[in-house]
């Protein structure tokens, strides 16, 4: 007979908002009822934010597992589609506008950071072949419109799923964020047996060993665990106060640290809603817009190094003409790093209290579920054996830092530099890991490798957390802000019969794009019917 004496017997949530909640309903999930879980949230702390976007693999890695089918959640969190990112007036000084600058040449100054996945053509992304033919003359199509049907149904807004529920390509998901963690207080507490206390902590208590014992409360009670998850947000009381582990400042990095936010009517019928995020360029940062029926999220993401809190509202309520006197606004300062250690001996830091990137490609919910599937990976007894949290611990540093990277190259290759906050960017360090895979890109190679077998990305979880992502992102962000390889991969002059091969891929392409557009419903009719309105 199995000895289970020294399992982990209670699991002791510290905060409520999205992480906590998440992390309440993966465990409970994930626990099987082996172990109590507790939430500890102070009905009194503000949560954070007006609108939140997320990546694919959200469904699949997350609500799949809870047994949580898409509609189920779409409809109590007035949910939306994402179906990439639009990067306006990155190239020019767009001067606040919502709408893109004309492009010398012609053109405008947008492109998509699409979810769609890359075809390839004899083990070579076709990425390689388009700019082969761009950098020959044969082609001057873009390369997101050339490579992907997504763009031309982004720009006519139509839903990512047809009419009966059948998904027409990957796509991930714009919600409210306070409805999100409403949602899955109820699932957690009603289904998973999770338990709620509304108070807030006055106390850590501490053992001879310096590992959490108990959580004191306002109301006076004692909440005693084997296992703390640090929920906290910023303030990362368990992990960064109680055991005093140090936040690594990523500022030499990422420039931004401060966001003014709000939510906005919006008229869905005669403008439609638009199934993408928009990430417009600001004089010193961006500006996110995050679309949902009747409404949309907006924030102003900038450095507080090139604009003051007064400046960057005064700009952001004339992008929108708002009256600043008038409109609510959420004034949001935050950092940008990671502990140095997620997992400090039974504290586990998840969400905010662990780290954070600026919100440019959506990470936030990314890092909650990442560390989450780790945690349930490497789930300790009360031992707490070092090997388990060492493992944990690698896996997110490498999972941010690779995300850090990938969002620095965003500000660093930006032409603008219409502004000091521009100029700056150009200045920063970038880490050795990604001037690898810059070097990569500028000698025509393949900077992520091919997908060839969906099933089996899509299938895979280690895939969807080690890969965030897709095979063809650097590629749309770099051609998109105008940064192209030196020459085209050396190789393909050797190949001319599978260059030629190629071109029908593109033809593919084309009819995909009409296909779609002919048959996809608007995202407004479809998420009218989800929504029942």
């Amino acid at each position: 007979m199995e000895n289970h004496g020294n399992r982990i017997r209670s699991v002791v949530i510290l905060g409520g908002g999205t992480a906590g909640w998440m992390t309440a309903a993966y465990l409970g999930k994930a626990l099987e009822g082996t172990a109590d879980v507790t939430v500890l949230e102070a009905p009194s702390i503000p949560r954070i934010g007006v609108g939140e976007a997320t990546i694919p693999n959200l469904q699949k890695v997350f609500f799949d597992f809870l047994g949580v089918g898409e509609e189920e959640w779409m409809r109590e969190c007035n949910a939306s589609f994402k179906m990439g990112i639009r990067f306006i007036n990155w190239r020019t000084d767009g001067r606040g506008r919502p709408e893109p600058r004309p492009l010398p040449g012609g053109g405008d100054d947008s492109f998509y950071h699409t979810f769609g996945l890359l075809p390839d053509h004899d083990q070579v992304p076709l990425s390689h072949y388009w700019y082969n033919d761009f950098h020959h003359g044969r082609t001057d199509e873009p390369f997101d419109y050339a490579c992907f049907p997504e763009p031309a149904v982004m720009d006519a807004k139509k839903s990512p799923r047809w009419s009966d529920g059948t998904p027409s390509t990957r796509y991930a998901w714009h919600f409210d964020a306070q409805l999100v963690a409403d949602f899955l207080c109820r699932l957690a507490t009603e289904r998973l047996g999770v338990r709620r206390v509304a108070d807030e902590m006055t106390e850590v208590v501490t053992d001879e060993r310096g590992f959490v014992e108990a959580l004191r409360t306002k109301g006076g009670e004692r909440i005693d665990g084997d296992l703390f998850i640090d929920c906290s947000g910023f303030r990362g009381l368990l992990i960064n106060k109680a055991m005093a582990e140090p936040f690594i400042d990523m500022s030499d990095h990422l420039l931004c640290d401060s966001a003014v936010a709000t939510a906005l009517p919006y008229d869905d019928q005669s403008e439609g809603i638009e199934p993408y995020t928009s990430a417009i360029a600001m004089s010193s940062g961006w500006t996110w817009k995050i679309p949902m029926l009747g409404r949309f999220g907006t924030g102003y993401v900038y450095s507080s190094r090139f604009s003051s809190q007064d400046e960057a509202t005064e700009e952001f309520c004339r992008m929108w003409n708002l009256d600043p006197e008038q409109q609510p606004l959420n004034h949001i300062r935050f950092r940008v790093g990671r502990n140095r250690r997620a997992w400090v001996k039974n504290v586990v830091s998840v969400g905010l209290s662990s780290c954070f990137l600026e919100p440019l490609e959506s990470t936030g919910i990314y890092f909650i579920t990442a560390a989450l599937y780790q945690l349930a990976k490497h789930f300790p007894d009360r031992s707490f054996n070092e090997a388990l949290i060492d493992g944990f611990n690698r896996e997110i540093e490498v999972m941010f830092d690779d995300c850090r990277d990938f969002v620095q190259t965003h500000f660093y290759f930006a032409p603008r530099a219409d502004t000091d906050f521009w100029k700056a960017n150009k200045e920063l360090t970038l880490a050795d890991s990604i001037r690898e895979k810059i070097a990569a890109y500028q000698a025509g190679l393949p900077v992520n490798p091919p997908i060839t077998d969906e099933s089996t990305y899509y299938g895979n979880f280690e895939a969807e957390f080690r890969n965030f992502w897709t095979n063809g992102s650097y590629y749309c962000m770099f051609a998109g802000l105008g940064f192209l390889p030196d020459a085209p991969l050396p190789s393909l002059a050797h190949r001319p019969r599978s260059v030629e091969a190629a071109e029908p891929l593109f033809d593919e392409v084309r009819k995909r794009r009409q296909h779609l557009l002919e048959t996809l419903p608007s995202t407004y009719e479809y998420l009218c019917r989800l929504h029942k309105r």
